[in-house]
């Protein structure tokens, strides 16, 4: 978040979009790349789902851009101080009206150049969408509870984290976190992306 209060929330699909037509590829094209269906990543682009920190992933690697480039981040520095009060922040609905698919995150990185790891302050809420599909990407992941119990589901796995805990794994398992209770869970999420 921003000084003042003012949210600076990324507009993620509008990057996509801009960025897949910048390489002249239909949403078809794109959609062979990714493995993901055309209607989806339409609705991606226009704002009716935003997608999760590993399909972004796999977007960006389909797209061969980095991760940062979909958040519209500049050039950056060889380093990043990131205030708590200027973070980025990316919010995931299900639908223009609002239906809370389950999480939001916080760039916590999102001024240092060249970078290959993406951490990020997530919150995961009771999700009035129940999400069961797992992801899988390229990569490796660390996760940090910080407040609250993460469910988290990693291939045959499924265990529940509290405050304390941590998880480390490679991102081609398939793999999904999500809130355990009934109060939100803030977890620190450290995504290794490979180039």
């Amino acid at each position: 978040m921003k000084k003042n209060d003012e949210i600076t929330l990324a507009k993620v699909g509008e990057k996509v979009k801009k960025v897949r037509e910048g390489k002249k590829l239909s949403l078809a094209d794109l959609a062979e790349k990714t493995g993901y269906s055309s209607a989806i990543l339409s609705q991606i682009e226009n704002h009716l789902l935003s997608p999760s920190l590993g399909t972004l992933i796999q977007i960006s690697h389909a797209l061969d851009v980095p991760l940062s480039k979909l958040f519209g981040e500049k050039r950056g520095h060889s380093y990043s101080i990131v205030r708590k009060d200027e973070r980025k922040l990316v919010s995931r609905f299900a639908s223009k009206e609002g239906v809370n698919y389950g999480y939001t995150y916080e760039s916590l990185g999102f001024d240092k150049r060249n970078r290959r790891m993406e951490p990020f302050i997530v919150t995961l809420e009771p999700a009035t969408v129940k999400h069961e599909k797992l992801s899988s990407h390229s990569g490796e992941e660390f996760i940090y509870v910080l407040e609250g119990d993460m469910e988290v589901v990693l291939g045959d796995l499924k265990d529940t984290l509290s405050p304390g805990d941590s998880i480390y794994y490679d991102s081609t398992l398939p793999h999904r976190v999500a809130c355990a209770g009934k109060s939100p869970t803030k977890i620190l999420a450290v995504l290794f992306t490979e180039s």
